[in-house]
């Protein structure tokens, strides 16, 4: 089905499933235990062992070599692989450091060997008996802020009007540096895979949150037919991106089941999931805005600087400022730095997270500077054409609607109106708010539904579920179309033998893969009509029935042979990116006291408003939504990857120095769903949001600390330490 006027899809003009308030159909088997997760499909199949990685101990250099002597005496020990067994194996377009094989090192603990054996304890063990020799790499820098100061010019990413001399002559400017650290996805299940080989024949049993991708990349690295090739990952314990694509875990336990001829399975340590796999880079970013007398924006310009592996973007953190804001006169420039550091690459809202950290303080601050509200300083901003090309229209942007609400809801009017002038005790009260901007794509996606006799229907599609709730709006949109209560769907996802969906990532999963369902449902449909002889437009489906001009039929009597089976897929037209930006929008409030004494910050409450087309279901959408205000919550306040600067790797890799929030860091959380309907979103009118939930948060913190004392802080996180020197005398 390819989806090219939004005036023929008109199914879900009123619905009766989706976009009802429905509990997750996966709920009861993750709360039970009985959600197998990869490291722990011990049913799938017989004899496995257990694999434990290496990993180098330099930035950069060459292995001279590896001696696992000791380490294969050891107890429980099968067998051991090394890097230099192999020659380095090829990469897919989508990895850019090495996964394995060679002499080469580019990046600390990257995977040099792995241990199999019979436990997992054994196999640490004798992991820790290998010694490695190196050829160390001198003299490498590893300073991001050094590489600042000497920075060059690069060819700007955009450039509409005449940004230097708006900027020039503007009644009002603002010209800040903004530095956001790295981040780390510190998703509670690590990167797992089981491997096994029936001759040629690979079946990985993984945590991957990109199905398709992940079998095309191992198809290139490991040199096989994709149809040799079977992914299965139907839960995942949370991915942020880093489960995008193919990492060492998968490839390890693949060549240590070929080597070992037995089924394997490995799960990387958490110093590995932060050094070996991918991050969200450190930042710089300059930002200037100029305005006229009212406070119209004439010129902006955003400058961002991100390190990356040779090869890669790093993260491109001025994305959102293209689009967000008018402007006639802009000029856009990222600065990637190749630096022999961890990879980065996609983390939740890659580019916009980081981006509006800066970006959304620097609309405070050139708020403060016109003397205008900072909600009124952005709704006169705002704009229903694309900045860069007017040609090109929003699709549907409710952005001055997200800000009017926020600020009436959160009781905005009641804010302190000069920073550090209201206090409860020893405690400084503040408020702040930020602007929320992050794209809605799509992609092809499709799915096969099995209708049964029994009236139930079975849907298909390496969709996956990383705790977003896929099962269950796929499981509503599927009961909207067949006339189905959402209890007689039984999803199935994340299996490569079924059809290629979107995947979860990019805040397209949702939105691509219910219209690929809907197009499969159609499909279905068109297949009951040709059975009764009749155009499709003439029946409806409701109550477990086909209704037509007679008597009313139950579905399941159409499952001739057992079942009838369909298949279709969704395909977007260029409409979309030609003719229209599809995108979502939120606004974000928070209110927290910094204790005038210490410098320690306690929120009180935060609102997020969001625009984001249909809301599939409220309450999944609602836990996607705070999930991402958390994480906004450690970016601003605590969430930073320290760097060593000398040796090049993460100094905090594990969940004990990397911190993140608990629940007594999170008060009270209030969502509005502006719930609207976006015709060129999708043919469900909806729009991702997974997303969207964390851009903007960090700001709205920082924006609120600086209300409440007075010390505007532009280098994240916002910690006691930075806030306490500037605090006001008690």
């Amino acid at each position: 089905m390819k989806f090219t006027s939004p005036a023929t899809e008109t199914i879900f003009d009123t619905s009766t499933v989706v976009g009802k308030a429905t509990h997750r159909v996966d709920g009861p088997l993750k709360v039970s235990g009985r959600a197998p997760y990869a490291y722990e499909r011990h049913d799938v199949i017989d004899g496995q062992l257990v694999a434990y990685p290496l990993g180098a101990t330099i930035a950069k250099g060459r292995i001279l070599s590896i001696d696992t002597q000791h380490a294969k005496a050891a107890p429980g020990v099968h067998t051991i692989i090394t890097t230099l067994e192999y020659d380095e194996l090829p990469k897919d377009e989508r990895n850019v450091a090495s996964l394995f094989g060679g002499d080469k090192v580019v990046h600390y603990h990257q995977a040099i060997a792995a241990v199999v054996a019979d436990s997992f304890e054994q196999a640490r063990a004798a992991a820790n008996l290998i010694t490695v020799k190196y050829d160390i790499e001198q003299d490498l820098d590893f300073d991001l802020e050094r590489q600042w100061q000497q920075r060059g010019t690069v060819e700007p990413v955009s450039a509409t009007g005449d940004f230097a001399q708006a900027f020039q002559s503007a009644a009002k400017t603002l010209d800040r540096e903004y530095r956001t650290p790295g981040h780390s996805h510190a998703m509670m299940e690590p990167h797992s895979t089981l491997a096994h080989w029936d001759g040629d024949a690979l079946t990985i049993w993984t945590s991957n949150q990109m199905i398709a991708w992940n079998r095309e990349a191992l198809a290139v690295t490991l040199g096989l037919e994709e149809d040799n090739i079977r992914v299965d990952s139907p839960y995942i314990g949370g991915g942020f991106g880093s489960k995008l694509f193919l990492r060492s875990d998968a490839v390890l336990a693949a060549l240590a089941s070929k080597a070992s001829g037995r089924p394997v399975k490995l799960a990387l340590p958490r110093p590995f999931v932060m050094n070996n796999t991918t991050h969200r880079g450190e930042t710089i970013q300059r930002i200037r805005i100029g305005t006229d007398a009212q406070g119209h924006i004439t010129a902006i310009a955003h400058t961002a600087m991100s390190p990356t592996q040779p090869g890669g973007q790093g993260e491109q953190a001025t994305d959102q400022t293209r689009q967000f804001y008018a402007g006639a006169n802009r000029l856009i420039e990222h600065h990637p730095v190749e630096m022999f550091l961890p990879e980065s690459n996609a983390m939740r809202a890659p580019g916009e997270a980081s981006g509006l950290m800066a970006l959304e303080i620097a609309m405070d601050e050139m708020a403060e500077v016109l003397d205008m509200d900072p909600v009124a300083f952005r709704a006169l901003n705002d704009t229903q054409v694309d900045p860069e090309n007017p040609k090109r229209t929003f699709s549907d942007r409710n952005f001055t609607r997200c800000l009017s609400e926020g600020a009436r809801a959160f009781g905005w009017h009641d804010r302190p109106q000069t920073p550090a002038s209201r206090r409860d005790g020893n405690w400084l009260i503040g408020m702040g708010m930020a602007g929320a901007y992050r794209g809605s794509p799509v992609l092809t996606s499709g799915a096969r539904v099995r209708l049964q006799a029994n009236g139930t229907v079975i849907v298909e599609t390496d969709m996956t579920d990383i705790g977003t709730g896929s099962y269950t709006i796929i499981a509503q949109t599927a009961a909207e179309v067949m006339g189905l209560p959402v209890s007689a769907i039984d999803v199935r996802l994340g299996d490569s033998n079924f059809p290629r969906s979107a995947g979860s990532g990019g805040q397209f999963g949702a939105p691509s893969s219910t219209a690929g369902v809907y197009a499969a449902c159609v499909k279905l449909r068109e297949m009951i009509a040709q059975k009764l002889q009749m155009p499709e437009a003439e029946l409806s489906f409701s109550d477990g029935a086909v209704h037509s001009a007679g008597e009313p039929q139950l579905i399941g009597t159409f499952a001739t042979d057992a079942e009838l089976v369909a298949e279709d897929k969704i395909e977007f037209g260029k409409f979309r990116s030609d003719d229209h930006i599809v995108s979502t929008f939120g606004a974000h409030f928070v209110e927290l006291r910094v204790h005038a004494l210490t410098g320690e910050i306690r929120l009180n409450r935060m609102l997020a408003v969001c625009d984001s087309g249909r809301i599939l279901n409220p309450i999944t959408a609602r836990s996607q939504v705070i999930g991402g205000m958390v994480m906004g919550v450690g970016a601003a306040m605590m969430e930073e990857m320290a760097v060593d600067r000398t040796q090049g790797f993460f100094a905090n890799h594990d969940l004990a120095g990397y911190e993140v929030p608990v629940h007594m860091d999170i008060p009270s959380q209030e969502v509005i769903f502006l719930d609207t309907l976006d015709p060129v979103a999708t043919p469900m009118k909806a729009k991702g949001i997974g997303e969207l939930g964390l851009c903007g948060v960090a700001a709205a913190v920082a924006n609120a600390a600086y209300n409440a004392t007075g010390v505007r802080l532009r280098d994240y996180p916002v910690t006691l330490e930075k806030l306490f020197p500037g605090l006001p005398k008690v």
